[in-house]
């Protein structure tokens, strides 16, 4: 005989809210939804509210959204919902507290195969690292970070030159269906947990930021359109181009052709030859395919060279 479930949904991006509507889709009881507070984002500084408030308040369902987790307020409106189990997707790390309330516990979905890539970024570093497959997972939270014992994994192949932003989406759709899943045999009681292998040395998803994004054209050809391809579209790949005469521009690169090739060029060289952009790397060339000059707007290469030019001398740093 299956158990009620009085689930507690907490997430905040696009990611998570494909798992809350395939959740309400399979008539999953939904008693309330936690997300991050509403906030200035953009140009303008307008303030906005997150994906998953939006989508939930169009389903009429009950939103908290505190700044604090262990705010006394926050967590008596919380029990206050009388849930029986938690499901986490793209929000942040709860404190116990949060996490051990429900009777059925908390369990989280991971856009990875764990314990492989643990952290803020497992879609861009699979992709960075230029791995094959990866995949979706789902554990029961613990007082670590992405450690919980393992309820039910997917495995997802990688496509040759698939790109962050492609890949997203897939494992969006893929980890709506694993949560399901998870909720079924939680609600039939046949769940059966294993816990994470100890691999010895575990890849890590780590927070991206400017200096991990930034080219290093002293790398391999491969490897670097790896980084363009895993931080496409965001946060993007960026190098700074020296034009010449002092100018330096800083450029986004969100697509790019590896070309490999023996040559003598210094890394970071450019040539300009049939509408193309190559830059040397340590073993090749990378064609520069889709770029954004700082100030302008994202444009094929072809045509950032109607109206741009590369001096003679023109360098990436």
């Amino acid at each position: 005989m299956n158990r009620d479930l009085r689930i507690v949904f907490m997430g905040t991006p696009d990611f998570a809210v494909e798992t809350l509507k395939y959740i309400l889709d399979n008539d999953f009881s939904v008693v309330g939804v936690v997300t991050a507070p509403d906030r200035p984002a953009g140009r303008g500084r307008k303030v906005q509210q997150s994906a998953v408030k939006t989508f939930a308040e169009q389903r009429g369902l009950t939103v908290l959204q505190p700044t604090n987790l262990k705010d006394e307020s926050f967590l008596a409106s919380l029990k206050a919902l009388q849930a029986n189990l938690h499901v986490v997707v793209a929000f942040r790390m709860l404190p116990k507290v949060v996490w051990n309330m429900p009777d059925f516990g908390t369990f989280n979905l991971h856009a990875s195969l764990l314990p492989e890539y643990r952290g803020a970024a497992p879609i861009n570093w699979a992709l960075i690292n230029g791995e094959q497959q990866t995949g979706v997972t789902t554990f029961f939270i613990d007082d670590k970070i992405d450690t919980g014992e393992i309820i039910a994994q997917r495995t997802v192949a990688i496509g040759k030159d698939e790109n962050a932003g492609h890949l997203h989406d897939r494992l969006m759709v893929e980890g709506a269906h694993l949560v399901v899943q998870t909720l079924q045999s939680i609600a039939e009681n046949k769940v059966q947990t294993t816990k994470q292998p100890q691999l010895g040395i575990e890849k890590t998803a780590y927070k991206l930021n400017k200096e991990n994004t930034k080219i290093n054209w002293h790398n391999s050809t491969v490897a670097i359109h790896n980084l363009i391809r895993g931080l496409s579209p965001y946060p993007s790949a960026w190098t700074v181009l020296d034009n010449g005469d002092q100018e330096l521009i800083n450029i986004k690169v969100y697509g790019s052709q590896p070309e490999l090739n023996t040559h003598a060029l210094e890394p970071g060289v450019i040539i300009v030859e049939d509408k193309k952009v190559k830059v040397a790397c340590l073993d090749g060339f990378l064609i520069l395919n889709e770029i954004q000059l700082a100030g302008k707007r994202r444009m094929a290469v072809k045509d950032v060279l109607n109206g741009f030019s590369f001096n003679s001398d023109a360098k990436m740093r």
